[in-house]
């Protein structure tokens, strides 16, 4: 079975600080709680490949990704698109940024899960969603703060 999970952010910088920032994969720690993200290889374009940690300490999984579309728009904003290939975490990902004027963004991360267990596994997705959804919010907030603070005037 497989779930979708999207969320997004209205964020008030340029698409393209945003896409700099959300594809700087080891700034994701700044921003995801308990996850790590670290480059394979090149992974900044098609066939790059990425992993992040996620746990606290030694306890927690690896999720190895590798992209599978890496479009860049002329207004700063761009799409990229993995393919999880983990043992805890399959599917595919998305990250979307969107221009709204030259001063905002909007951020969309989107997931499509292949969920194990069957039917087992799609209930237990079901219930522990609403709890995924607000960690996702909380991240995707505290993204927002961060780019509001770094593109902030010294001394505002």
């Amino acid at each position: 079975m497989r779930a979708r999970l999207e969320r997004s952010v209205e964020v008030g910088a340029p698409a393209g600080v945003l896409w700099d920032y959300v594809t700087d994969w080891p700034r994701q720690a700044e921003w995801v709680p308990m996850t790590r993200v670290e480059r394979v290889d090149a992974a900044d374009g098609l066939g790059g490949r990425l992993r992040a940690w996620t746990g606290v300490g030694p306890v927690g999984f690896w999720d190895p990704m590798t992209i599978t579309l890496w479009q860049r728009d002329a207004d700063g904003g761009g799409r990229c698109e993995v393919l999880h290939r983990g043992r805890v975490v399959r599917g595919e990902g998305e990250f979307v940024v969107r221009a709204r004027g030259p001063e905002a963004s909007t951020f969309v991360w989107a997931e499509v899960l292949a969920l194990p267990g069957g039917r087992l596994g799609a209930l237990a997705f079901r219930l522990a969603r609403p709890a995924l959804e607000r960690a996702l919010d909380g991240a995707l907030r505290r993204l927002g703060r961060r780019i509001r603070t770094e593109q902030a005037p010294p001394g505002s």
